[in-house]
C-alpha cells in the first residue's frame, strides 16, 4: 500500500483527546448538552468530543425517514456550542438505520444487505452534510458507523462507506471522514486507503478488563476477578507488550503515513479503581508511542470520570458533580 494522500483538514495522525457525550445515544424528552461540560473539557487542556447519535432521536418507530427537525437543531447547537471552545467534534451514528453494536433493539432492515437500509442510511447523512456544510473541515468529522461486528464482511462494509463517502462528499465535500475498522473496531480497513479517511480503533483490549461485569455483552458477566497485569483472554496473558503486540496492525499503518485514531475506549466501574487505573495508563502509553489520541468512553457515566458511579473512589465536588481526579490526571498525562 502507498503513502496515504493526506485526509482533508488532517496532517498525519489527529491530535485529538477527548471524550464521548451520550446527549443523542438513546431517545429521551429533552436534547440539551451542559455547556460547562464543553468549557471544563477545553480547561483541561483536551480537544474532542464525539456524539454517538441514535437515528431513531429524530425519527418516527414506524417512519425511519420522518425527521423531527428540533432534534437535528440541538445536534447542531451542541456542535456550535462545543466549536466555542475549540473543540473537534466528531459525528457517528451509533445505532444507524439496519445496524448497531448493541443488541437491545431490533432494526426493521439490515445496512449491510439491503438497499432499503442503505437508501434510509445516505438520506439522513446527506441531511447532516447539507446542515453542516457551512463548517470548516478541520472542525468537524463524520464517522458513518459504529463498530461494524464480527458478522459484517469486508465487501459489505467497503460497499456501504464508499457509499457514503461519496453521498457526502457530493454536498460537503471537504468534510472530514472517519471510519472505525471492522471486527468491533479492531481491524484496519487498507481497503479503504484511497478514501483519504481517518482510520479509528477502540482502546477496550483485553475486555476481562474493560467490560468486566458489563451487562451488555455476551460473557461480560463470567469474566474471572479482573487483575492487571496478568489478565489473561484468549490464552494471552495481558500486559503492556501485549497491548503493544495487539496494536502492530494499527502501528504498521501509522508507519504508512494513514491517520490513525482511537475513537472510543475506557473500563467499566465495577473494575477497582487501581486496577483501572494501572490498565488506562498502560493502554493510553501505547497509544501515546504510536502517536495515536483518544476519546474516553465516555466523560460521565460508568467509565468516564465525572459521576462514573464507583464505589471505591474517593472522588472531588466539581460544581456540584462527583469528579475522579486521579482518572482525569492520568488523561491530562497522555
Amino acid at each position: 500500500m502507498g503513502r496515504e494522500r493526506e485526509a482533508p483538514g488532517v496532517s498525519g495522525n489527529p491530535p485529538w483527546r477527548g471524550f464521548n457525550i451520550l446527549t443523542f445515544f438513546q431517545r429521551r424528552d429533552a436534547y440539551k448538552t451542559d455547556e460547562r461540560e464543553f468549557e471544563w473539557i477545553a480547561a483541561w487542556g483536551f480537544s474532542f468530543v464525539r456524539f454517538p447519535l441514535s437515528y431513531r432521536t429524530w425519527t418516527k418507530p414506524e417512519d425511519p425517514l420522518a425527521v423531527d427537525e428540533s432534534v437535528l437543531d440541538a445536534v447542531r447547537s451542541a456542535v456550535d456550542t462545543a466549536r466555542k471552545y475549540r473543540l473537534h467534534v466528531c459525528l457517528n451514528f451509533h445505532r444507524a438505520p439496519g445496524y448497531c453494536i448493541n443488541r437491545d433493539e431490533k432494526e426493521p432492515f439490515d445496512l449491510w444487505k439491503d438497499e432499503k437500509a442503505l437508501d434510509a442510511f445516505l438520506f439522513h447523512w446527506r441531511l447532516f452534510a447539507r446542515m453542516c456544510a457551512d463548517i470548516p473541515g478541520n472542525e468537524l468529522s463524520f464517522n458513518p458507523v459504529n463498530e461494524p461486528n464480527h458478522a459484517v464482511d469486508q465487501a459489505s462494509h467497503e460497499k456501504v462507506i464508499r457509499a457514503f463517502a461519496a453521498e457526502v462528499r457530493q454536498h460537503d465535500p471537504d468534510r472530514l471522514i472517519v471510519v472505525d475498522g471492522r471486527d468491533v473496531g479492531t481491524v484496519p480497513c487498507e481497503e479503504l486507503s484511497d478514501l483519504t479517511v481517518v482510520h479509528s480503533t477502540r482502546f477496550y483490549k483485553p475486555a476481562c478488563i474493560t467490560h468486566y461485569k458489563a451487562s451488555w455483552i455476551p460473557g461480560g458477566g463470567n469474566f474471572p476477578a479482573p487483575l492487571w497485569p496478568g489478565c489473561v483472554e484468549d490464552g494471552v496473558s495481558y500486559d503492556r507488550d501485549a497491548l503493544r503486540r495487539w496494536y502492530q496492525p494499527w502501528a504498521e499503518m501509522v508507519r504508512k503515513g494513514v491517520p490513525v485514531h482511537a475513537g472510543e475506549g475506557g473500563v467499566h466501574n465495577t473494575v477497582p479503581h487501581t486496577i483501572a487505573c494501572a490498565w488506562l495508563t498502560d493502554a493510553l502509553d501505547v497509544l501515546s508511542e504510536m502517536g495515536v489520541g483518544w476519546a474516553l468512553w465516555n466523560l460521565c457515566g460508568s467509565f468516564g470520570i465525572l459521576d462514573s458511579g464507583r464505589s471505591d473512589v474517593r472522588y472531588e465536588d466539581w460544581h456540584g458533580r462527583k469528579l475522579d481526579r486521579r482518572m482525569l490526571e492520568i488523561l491530562r498525562a497522555h
